[in-house]
């Protein structure tokens, strides 16, 4: 235990627990308290003696003390304390696993008033009794007192769970099993820590100025991707896992061969023309559609836009450009100030888009290999080859690119000379909300120009099997190059080949990594939306730039799974794409999985009825099921208005 450290007990019996604490941490300042008054209590066999050995050590003692009630006692008013401790909660008696739930809830909800901003809560718990895998054995969940749950009902979270050693506090004594002086089972019992989790933030309205073809333009960030834009994570000095992959990976690859990566900063926005001028058969629904507020900016709103305070200025300098050249982004408060009073900002995926029409024209980046292509092509490195077309991961498309003509390769692997020029940044994919299917990721993209006759895919395929293959990646061939693939995942990346044209007897190759899934793969991360974390306990972790192949530790442990169902009447047409996006916005996130499992048309009356299943899960916050609840309750709210359904 910390020194300096203020713990406070409550439901203590005979003090026991609370007098060892004092003996053998006197750096710890203990206030016991226990719910009965102090003559009741002093009938403990020993409690005048422990209460004594307390106050000797510096410690109070405070007694008529409701664990469910602490912000109201007035001995602990205006106190906050590093630890509260309950050991062996119970409502007395034979009462069963709901009254001792419900114990639990009031406690954690009544203790988090008197908890330091960082402090600790420990409950110890009967082997079982938790209803987590630690217990052994685990008891069938309906059947167990839920701790999880009831924790995050006052948003804490758990965070370790280790054995309950009675052996250190020689003197400690376990009362209270059914209110009578006999004792708890101790054998296999376990201490759970619990801590606070981050509270839930709005999705932000954001709008984006920057520069596309040469044109000024402002567009909105659909809401529910408000979280994935300007984090940042590929900077220099970064230590974000999806950095650390990068490195990793260029670094594998340069002992082969030459990597120069581009630092040039890149437009979020890519206009359909840009996709189109290389690849005709994009996929147009697994784009996001962005419609824009402004063009052709003048003087004045820009000369705004540097005065308000509310505007961020972010720039990725190296080796990734998770932004576009120096953009703008406008808060809420900002945007009432520039559009005076114009109306409110809405999700652009509640608004209709023809991608065909003007409003269309205009998409968030799915990949980067169209700049890749164009990047390449200013520098007079490469030249586009506009016949040629690669595809990746379904709507990824390659613009293939020539060997340089002013300037020859400085690497070389096995007498050929080569040299890989990469980019990086994050990507966007409008995709239906399951397991794998990131709606934001961050994408590495390597291209070079090769002799064809040395089987370049052969070897770069081997690199990367030699660099991949430890953490479960397998790389499978396909027509003109390989698939690199992972369970439970799918695929992460791609390599592929295109003919260089204007180059006699080469190949233009390029690799596309999903970083995101890698770094997930390659740290052994639960979940690929820890990436995206607030909580400083993520990043802590990597704060000493660990290699690949060190598990993360999470800091939420076994975080319940909620289900919930939806079903409504929609009209005579329905994209389902619109729903997804919306049940991001209004579950912030934290729905990992929907599935269709009823649909009915009807006869009459032009309309169809939907039911989907919603499972909500978050290893990055406290999700209780009353939380879970108002989600759906926002998101029926939210389909209502936006989508214009009705809810059943």
């Amino acid at each position: 235990m910390s020194p300096s450290r203020s713990v406070l007990l409550v439901g203590e019996g005979n003090f026991s627990f609370s007098a060892s604490l004092s003996q053998s941490d006197t750096e710890t300042r203990v206030t016991a308290t226990c719910l009965q008054r102090q003559e009741e209590a002093l009938r403990h066999e020993g409690a005048a003696g422990h209460i004594q050995t307390i106050k000797d050590a510096g410690g109070a003692v405070v007694f008529g003390v409701d664990c469910r009630k602490l912000g109201e006692c007035a001995s602990l008013q205006g106190r906050l304390f590093d630890r509260v401790v309950f050991n062996f909660p119970h409502c007395g008696r034979k009462s069963g696993v709901k009254k001792n739930r419900e114990l639990l809830k009031r406690f954690f909800l009544s203790c988090v008033q008197v908890l330091a901003e960082n402090g600790e809560v420990h409950v110890s718990l009967c082997n079982g009794q938790g209803g987590t895998p630690v217990d052994h054995p685990q008891r069938e969940w309906h059947n167990s007192w839920q701790v999880v749950s009831m924790a995050a009902e006052a948003h804490l979270i758990l965070t370790d769970v280790h054995p309950f050693e009675s052996e250190k506090f020689q003197s400690y004594k376990c009362t209270g099993y059914r209110s009578q002086d006999k004792g708890f089972h101790l054998e296999k019992a376990l201490v759970h820590v619990f801590t606070r989790s981050l509270p839930y933030t709005p999705a932000e309205i954001l709008k984006v100025e920057e520069a596309v073809e040469g044109e000024k333009v402002q567009y909105n960030i659909p809401v529910e991707l408000s979280d994935y834009i300007f984090r940042g994570f590929l900077r220099s000095g970064s230590v974000h896992p999806v950095r650390l992959v990068q490195d990793f990976l260029l670094e594998g690859l340069a002992e082969k061969w030459s990597v120069s990566m581009k630092t040039d900063t890149i437009p979020l926005l890519l206009t359909a023309k840009q996709l189109q001028s290389c690849c005709h058969d994009v996929d147009s629904t697994h784009c996001y559609w962005i419609p824009l507020v402004q063009k052709d900016l003048n003087s004045d709103t820009l000369a705004s836009t540097d005065k308000a305070k509310d505007v961020l200025m972010f720039l990725d300098s190296r080796g990734g450009a998770d932004t576009p050249d120096t953009p703008c982004v406008t808060s809420e408060k900002t945007e009432r100030v520039r559009r005076k009073g114009t109306e409110s900002l809405k999700s652009a995926c509640s608004l209709d888009i023809d991608p065909e029409g003007e409003s269309g024209l205009y998409m968030l980046r799915p990949s980067l290999l169209p700049q890749m292509a164009e990047l390449l092509t200013k520098k007079g490195e490469l030249i586009i080859n506009a016949d040629g077309c690669g595809k990746n991961e379904g709507n990824n498309k390659s613009v293939e690119a020539e060997g340089p003509k002013d300037e020859g390769p400085s690497g070389s692997c096995n007498g050929v000379n080569s040299l890989l020029f990469g980019i990086s940044g994050v990507v966007f994919r409008n995709v239906s909300v399951n397991l794998w299917a990131l709606p934001s990721f961050h994408e590495l993209v390597l291209r070079g120009v090769f002799p064809s006759d040395l089987e370049p895919i052969r070897l770069l395929g081997q690199r990367l099997k030699t660099l991949l293959a430890p953490y479960g990646v397998s790389l499978v061939t396909e027509q003109r190059g390989l698939r690199l693939i992972a369970q439970p995942m799918g695929l992460v990346g791609r390599v592929f080949a295109s003919v260089a044209r204007n180059n006699v007897g080469h190949i233009n190759i390029t690799v596309s990594l999903n970083l995101d899934l890698l770094a997930v793969l390659l740290f052994s991360i639960p979940d690929w939306r820890l990436l995206w974390s607030h909580d400083p306990r993520f990043l802590k972790q990597f704060a000493l730039r660990p290699s690949p192949g060190k598990p993360f530790h999470p800091f939420s442990l076994f975080p319940e799974h909620i289900s919930f169902d939806i079903s409504f009447w929609t009209g005579p047409t329905w994209e389902e794409k619109k729903f997804h996006a919306v049940v991001r916005e209004a579950s912030h996130g934290t729905v990992e999985q929907v599935k269709r499992i009823d649909a009915f048309s009807h006869p009459d009356l032009s309309q169809t009825s939907y039911c989907y299943r919603l499972t909500y899960h978050s290893h990055t916050h406290a999700l209780s099921h009353t939380q879970a609840l108002e989600f759906h309750k926002n998101l029926e709210s939210l389909l209502s208005s936006q989508l214009h359904v009705t809810i059943r």
